[in-house]
């Protein structure tokens, strides 16, 4: 997990009244992550995706909900080298012992057949039997360059929205005003 990103130093005033209350929802009501709900965290670069799926994230530890975090890019390499070792099932298996798994940034998957193929096998085998939280700098009308066809694309975002909490970030950059008020 980010070390310094918890809902205690999360100032959800910087948002607007749309995304705190959504996130005040999953934060109060984790039953979404016991029924494999999902949750996708949508914006561009540096409005506060990541800093609000680790604060929702601790917030689950501390109601005693396994949690694991991870960068979309480590996650799909772990997964290809279980495939390369012809053990991904295993390792697809393994992750189920966390009810939610954090997949930060999944935009920055290089667009491989290689990657993309194990990335959408794993949304697919995660697909309502464990909860997902991704953030993504791409709208979905973008997902094309995330996954090489546009089958595989439309897939991908049925299994993930199906269930899901969608919360769209606008405006500048959190970090920037942040550190402007420090």
């Amino acid at each position: 997990m980010p070390i310094g990103k918890s809902l205690a130093n999360l100032n959800l005033g910087e948002f607007d009244a749309a995304v705190q209350q959504q996130v005040l929802a999953l934060k109060d009501h984790p039953e979404w992550a016991q029924r494999a709900g999902n949750v996708l965290l949508i914006g561009p670069s540096g409005v506060g995706k990541s800093h609000i799926a680790a604060a929702i994230a601790h917030r689950l530890i501390e109601q005693n909900i396994r949690v694991k975090w991870c960068t979309a890019v480590a996650l799909v390499q772990s997964l290809q080298q279980a495939k390369r070792d012809l053990d991904l099932m295993t390792a697809m298996t393994r992750l189920d012992k966390y009810q939610v798994l954090v997949i930060d940034d999944i935009g920055y998957v290089k667009k491989t057949d290689a990657e993309t193929q194990v990335l959408f096998e794993f949304i697919a085998h995660r697909y309502e039997s464990g909860s997902l939280v991704i953030t993504s700098n791409q709208p979905f009308s973008q997902w094309d360059q995330i996954f090489p066809d546009t089958m595989m694309t439309v897939a991908a975002i049925d299994r993930i929205i199906h269930h899901a909490s969608i919360i769209e970030i606008e405006g500048e950059s959190y970090r920037k005003k942040q550190s402007l008020k420090n």
